[in-house]
């Protein structure tokens, strides 16, 4: 095992040791950070939305983007679609193994696949020597939902089931003399998701993707994924994130950074709010959305409190590297490092607050 370093200098977990690989610029798995994916939500025809919504992802933090590949033209588009983006592209094939092949030499950083549904040895060989001409990773996933056939019958969405079909997935690529493989083993249910990953984690050293298939809407969708997600990641299981919503890519990759941010997992801004109450001098909540975009956008690495009391407030507020407290009486306290910069009237301390922001991102960016 080894020490879950990232490059920031956190050392949040105990890491499980795999094999590293390389998507483009992005290394996944050894001592490399746990990455952020997501994947484009449009017409594989409308380049300017798929682009739009990778270039606000990444942004955002994402780090790979995966893009449905349905026909031969999808597959031209993928270099442009890494140019315009910025983004490492997974080029994520179903049922035709002559577009997979296609997506390797159109230049796909990775190929995810279901090694299952090509069409048999002969495909899947074809679609290994593409990747290995390239020199590009393959993803070898499972759903629970799709699980090769038992008896004739969909087998069962089971943990055991599922590490089976991934390790069978696995060997049928290893026998091929190909080795550049990462594993992702999905399921809605997040204790048959968790389980299935333990076990697989226990049998061989690949890099893992992690996520809850088919998570749900934003909020829902959200809490599933960070229950799933957060139990491996706190065991030093998982190389990449998705959490997969019905929401746009944006959201995913919030979701997915506040979650690493919340395990020490990756540096960014924080806003610590108070959750309101009838003391509440302020509209907390509006500042906290108004301030965490701001953070997100100039990519500051601050803790932010915006507390709407005087009971939670000085203390929390003082604590933060940037706070507010807004008071009982009409007026609040702007602290910055513990110290108070300034008392304002309530209706003013927001400005404050966000004019402060702005000149602390000013310095960032000019290394003051």
């Amino acid at each position: 095992m080894l020490t879950g370093e990232c490059p920031d200098g956190y050392h949040p977990f105990v890491r499980r040791r795999t094999r590293q690989i390389q998507i483009g610029p992005v290394a996944v798995g050894g001592d490399a950070p746990v990455s952020i994916q997501t994947m484009a939500k449009a017409d594989p025809a409308d380049l300017d939305t798929i682009v739009a919504q990778l270039v606000a992802a990444r942004r955002a933090g994402c780090d790979i983007a995966r893009i449905a590949v349905p026909d031969q033209r999808a597959c031209q588009t993928i270099v442009e679609i890494k140019e315009r983006s910025g983004l490492p592209i997974v080029a994520d094939i179903h049922f035709d193994y002559r577009l997979a092949v296609m997506a390797a030499r159109e230049g796909a950083d990775a190929l995810r696949i279901n090694p299952g549904n090509l069409g048999g040895p002969d495909a899947l060989a074809a679609v290994v020597e593409a990747a290995g001409e390239a020199e590009i990773p393959i993803r070898v996933g499972v759903n629970a939902g799709s699980l090769p056939k038992s008896g004739g019958l969909p087998a069962d969405q089971t943990a055991d089931n599922m590490v089976t079909a991934a390790v069978e997935s696995v060997d049928a690529v290893r026998e091929m003399g190909f080795e550049n493989i990462k594993v992702s083993l999905k399921a809605f249910d997040v204790q048959t998701m968790v389980e299935a990953n333990r076990r697989f984690a226990r049998r061989l050293d690949y890099p893992l993707h992690l996520g809850v298939t088919e998570a749900g809407p934003p909020l829902s969708g959200a809490v599933r994924s960070a229950a799933a997600l957060s139990l491996l990641l706190s065991e030093g299981i998982g190389d990449t994130v998705r959490v997969s919503l019905s929401a746009e890519p944006l959201l995913e990759v919030r979701a997915a950074r506040h979650l690493l941010r919340a395990l020490g997992l990756r540096r960014g801004g924080v806003v610590v709010s108070c959750p309101t109450c009838g003391r509440t001098g302020a509209d907390v909540a509006t500042l906290a959305e108004r301030v965490s975009d701001s953070i997100e956008q100039m990519d500051l690495d601050l803790t932010v409190a915006i507390m709407g009391c005087e009971v939670n407030g000085p203390g929390e507020a003082r604590a933060a590297d940037l706070g507010v407290a807004f008071g009982p009486r009409g007026e609040g306290l702007l602290f910055e490092h513990g110290r108070v910069m300034g008392k304002h009237p309530n209706p003013r301390l927001e400005d404050a607050l966000m004019d402060r922001l702005s000149e602390l991102g000013k310095e960032i960016e000019h290394g003051e």
